[in-house]
């Protein structure tokens, strides 16, 4: 639908433009509530050292880029020409490269968190493998979709309350599906 000449919503039509839209709100727009509650969450809560991005977005062909980056519709259809995987160079390397840059960048005492899956080692493997006991999770992702997971790092933003986290190491990363999460109180709409 986005990659569609036709397509008249903003998001496909920035795409198009010279300007680009943001990755986060090409992602956002994607895959819906999931990404959407990531990146309201990492503006809530990351607290990068000086002059780094508080929240990165893991690409298919591009490494980790900053969530503000701006993409164009070529950039939209290179991700979707490299599989996700973990023996294609073309999405491992520049993963690789970007992560050592960061390690390099934080040092030793700067946690990092993954909002991405945690179950799978598609992401997981290579960022352990860089970062070490720096890489943490949310243990409230455990057992959780990607929905479940987006609509509690909303609510979470919404109460001003951070997730505990856990490193990857020995780390429980499968588990029984939590309780379905309360649904939120619809809010009344007024007649203008």
């Amino acid at each position: 639908m986005v990659l569609s000449e036709r397509a008249a919503f903003a998001v496909a039509a920035g795409l198009r433009s010279r300007d680009g839209v943001a990755l986060g709100e090409v992602f956002s727009f994607l895959s819906g509530l999931y990404f959407r509650g990531k990146v309201a969450y990492s503006r809530a809560f990351a607290r990068p050292p000086g002059g780094l991005d508080g929240a990165l977005v893991i690409t298919s062909s591009r490494g980790l880029r900053p969530v503000e980056e701006r993409i164009t519709l070529a950039c939209l259809r290179e991700f979707a020409g490299v599989p996700i995987d973990l023996d294609e160079p073309r999405y491992r390397l520049p993963l690789v490269r970007d992560a050592e840059r960061l390690a390099a960048a934080v040092g030793d005492d700067c946690e990092i968190v993954l909002l991405g899956s945690i179950a799978t080692a598609k992401y997981a493997a290579i960022l352990c493998e860089v970062l070490g006991g720096r890489l943490r999770f949310p243990a409230a992702f455990v057992g959780r979709g990607d929905m479940s997971r987006g609509g509690l790092m909303l609510r979470c933003v919404a109460e001003g309350r951070e997730l505990e986290y856990v490193g990857f190491d020995g780390a429980l990363r499968r588990g029984a599906r939590p309780p379905k999460l309360e649904p939120l109180p619809r809010t009344e709409m007024k007649p203008s």
